[in-house]
């Protein structure tokens, strides 16, 4: 013998299969309206957080954001603020799961001069007083520390001669252009190396000459020592705070600070992203809200007799209204499902238009998003309350 429960339950979902089925046109507009408010609602979100990601990757790309420096000395070239070469190594090498770029830096005062193809002064003879760094990794590395913009470049090398790269302003000043000699020399030592690269970098890098450190150490005798170090810490701003707090109780001996334009400026534009991104969800949603309510309102008052027959025969409020929720909240499901789905796609277009990289699908987006959609469906159920308030006799009377 068939349950009354069973019996009850099955009844249910036959009236909420008619009612979904009684006015189709109004069913499509209904999910049209969540549809599209989930495909928005989802590809808004997707950006948001994708923005993150993005945002860091970009802002990494403008160079190293912490410097580790002497302890006191915030002038990287007073000869009694060096650091050992070993703290390197007591860097961290990772911040979390992504990889830290350590860079090692060593600046000296040289004079230069210019020399012709036999590696003698070229007339007139000139030694000009200029900086130079030596950098313990390949200059491909070095980019991602101090980027830059190539002015001239040469392929060529010489297997006795060290290459080194200048900033446009040392170039311009020593009137030197690619694949000539310059002799350089600080102290009692002195060092040969040819032009390969001039570079542009926007800032006191571009009265510098670059050379790779173990050559200058070679000829300068400062083993061990280093100026300043270059760290390119991936995450987001708290994250790269955190891991400077961390760096400063690991090594309290030096001075570790970030680059503030970098860090402070990436939370700052992330946040008025993030806001201005939340607030158009919350404006979409309410339209959302509000166009169904509309439906649902004309609903209501279609389906008083239906109400009132329902009643009539026993059927309790609670159960009614509930029956109207279940209707919303499928309405909610089915638009949210789609239009997600839809949002999500919608969201790599939208973030190869705004960051020319192609947004990166969160699934954390696509819950989220059918969610809201089903709480905003809900919601805008609200006028079939007042289906709850009708007596059935003054239905059959034609009262109300």
């Amino acid at each position: 013998m068939t349950e009354p429960r069973d019996t009850n339950r099955a009844m249910f979902w036959r009236i909420l299969r008619r009612l979904l089925g009684a006015n189709r046109g109004r069913l499509f507009v209904m999910l049209l309206a969540l549809g599209a408010g989930a495909a928005v609602t989802a590809a808004l979100l997707n950006l948001q957080v994708d923005a993150k990601r993005r945002l860091t990757s970009e802002f990494r790309a403008f160079g190293a954001n912490v410097v580790v420096a002497p302890r006191n000395s915030r002038n990287a070239f007073r000869e009694s603020g060096m650091l050992s070469s070993s703290i390197l190594d007591r860097i961290p090498s990772a911040n979390g799961a992504d990889q830290v770029s350590k860079f090692g830096l060593l600046y000296l005062v040289a004079y230069a001069q210019v020399l012709d193809d036999d590696l003698k002064p070229k007339s007139p003879i000139r030694s000009v007083p200029i900086v130079v760094v030596g950098y313990d990794s390949s200059w491909e590395a070095m980019e991602k520390a101090i980027p830059n913009r190539t002015v001239q470049e040469s392929k060529m090398a010489f297997l006795d001669i060290e290459e080194c790269q200048l900033g446009e302003k040392a170039a311009s000043a020593l009137n030197v252009s690619l694949m000539q000699f310059l002799l350089l020399k600080t102290g009692d030592s002195a060092s040969w190396c040819f032009v390969s690269g001039i570079r542009s970098f926007g800032g006191p890098e571009d009265s510098q000459i670059f050379l790779p450190l173990g050559y200058l150490r070679y000829q300068t005798h400062n083993e061990g020592l280093l100026s300043t170090i270059l760290l390119n810490v991936p995450g987001t701003s708290r994250q790269v705070d955190a891991y400077v707090a961390g760096l400063q109780k690991q090594i309290p001996d030096v001075d570790v600070s970030p680059i503030r334009q970098f860090t402070e400026g990436e939370a700052k534009i992330y946040n008025r992203i993030s806001g201005l991104l939340t607030a158009t969800v919350g404006i979409v949603l309410l339209l959302t809200a509000l166009c169904v309510m509309a439906a649902m309102t004309n609903v209501a008052i279609e389906r008083k007799m239906d109400v009132g027959l329902m009643k009539a025969i026993g059927g309790a409020t609670r159960r009614v209204v509930r029956l109207f929720l279940a209707e919303a909240a499928l309405l909610g499901l089915a638009g949210g499902l789609i239009g997600a789905a839809l949002g999500i796609l919608l969201s790599i277009g939208l973030g190869k238009a705004v960051f020319g990289v192609a947004a990166r699908p969160r699934l954390i987006v696509y819950p989220v998003g059918v969610g809201l959609t089903m709480l905003v469906a809900i919601l805008s159920a609200f006028p079939l309350r007042r289906l709850a308030s009708i007596r059935p006799a003054s239905v059959f009377r034609g009262e109300t």
